[in-house]
């Protein structure tokens, strides 16, 4: 059997959002990516995870930044660090979720809307708002992708809050694939399967689980 040659992705230019450690689909990427050749900034959720973050990133050389969507102003700073550092942008991946532990160990109709209206700003507009920033700089076309589950699509025990969210994701994909393909924008939601991540362990009773990364349950 032959071994599948990898796609250069040399000169292409990405920002990926969401390392929370070496478990993180967000760290496999960016692993993967730099060694395909790509240029890339990365994020962690806040200025505590950089420690954890960066043994990671450093040994590669690959430049680490803290990003909380939830802060104003986060992503646009993000997103112009980027920009400054690369000129302009290929790829995005973003790579994070969260929901209140009271609201996703509980029943969907006991979750608050508060936590409801947190857990979907995290975890979906987020992604729209990442998109909104990022479009402009990709002159030539790109990609954006964002990490969904099987959740999203069935009913999976103790997902819980989570599946709403998802699936809210997924339509949010489709909406931004229709009003950025006109400009060679490409808009993927991905379902990497069962990973045993950060996040992921806060989701009592699950065995089949994925997760987003920066953001974790905690």
């Amino acid at each position: 059997m032959t071994t599948p040659t990898l796609t250069s992705l040399a000169a292409k230019k990405g920002l990926i959002l969401g390392v929370a450690n070496e478990h993180s689909i967000a760290w496999g990427c960016a692993r993967l990516m730099h060694a395909m050749g790509a240029q890339l900034l990365t994020t962690c959720q806040n200025e505590k995870s950089l420690r954890y973050v960066e043994p990671l990133t450093q040994p590669l050389g690959i430049p680490l930044v803290a990003c909380n969507v939830e802060e104003a102003g986060s992503l646009e700073q993000v997103v112009a660090q980027a920009v400054a550092q690369m000129g302009s942008l290929d790829f995005v991946i973003h790579s994070i979720a969260w929901a209140p532990l009271e609201d996703l160990h509980g029943q969907v109709i006991d979750s608050s809307s508060v936590g409801f209206a947190r857990a979907m700003e995290v975890s979906c507009h987020s992604f729209a708002t990442l998109a909104k920033l990022c479009a402009p700089h990709m002159t030539q076309g790109g990609s954006m992708l964002t990490m969904s589950y099987l959740g999203a699509d069935e009913a999976v025990p103790h997902y819980g809050l989570m599946g709403p969210v998802k699936a809210a994701l997924e339509s949010l994909v489709r909406y931004m694939a229709l009003e950025l393909g006109p400009r060679q924008i490409r808009v993927h939601a991905v379902s990497p399967g069962p990973i045993l991540t950060r996040a992921a362990s806060g989701m009592t009773g699950q065995t089949l689980y994925v997760d987003a990364g920066c953001h974790a349950v905690a």
